[in-house]
């Protein structure tokens, strides 16, 4: 099985998603870092988003204090509008 491309992806109706995570450092509690993951997924589910929430969960010391994301889908319908009348000049 080979891994499908970007444009395979969005053709499928994938978006492009991109998630801020806030997490507090092992050894200071106080501080706040942030790292930020991108990847191409479905909305509204998400699936790639929570696999890797939960892989960090469960593989990454730093405890997750929120994460924000947005997702854009690339691939949409141009823009049409019909064009009532011509004016020529010179």
């Amino acid at each position: 099985m080979t891994e499908a491309t970007e444009t395979e992806l969005m053709l499928k109706g994938y978006g492009l998603t991109t998630a801020e995570l806030f997490y507090r450092m092992p050894d200071y509690r106080n501080v706040l870092n942030s790292y930020i993951w991108q990847d191409y997924d479905l909305a509204p589910d998400h699936d790639r988003l929570l696999n890797f929430v939960s892989f960090w969960k469960r593989e990454i010391e730093g405890e997750l204090h929120s994460v924000r994301f947005t997702h854009r889908k690339l691939i949409a319908p141009g823009e049409w509008r019909q064009i009532a009348g011509e004016f020529p000049v010179h």
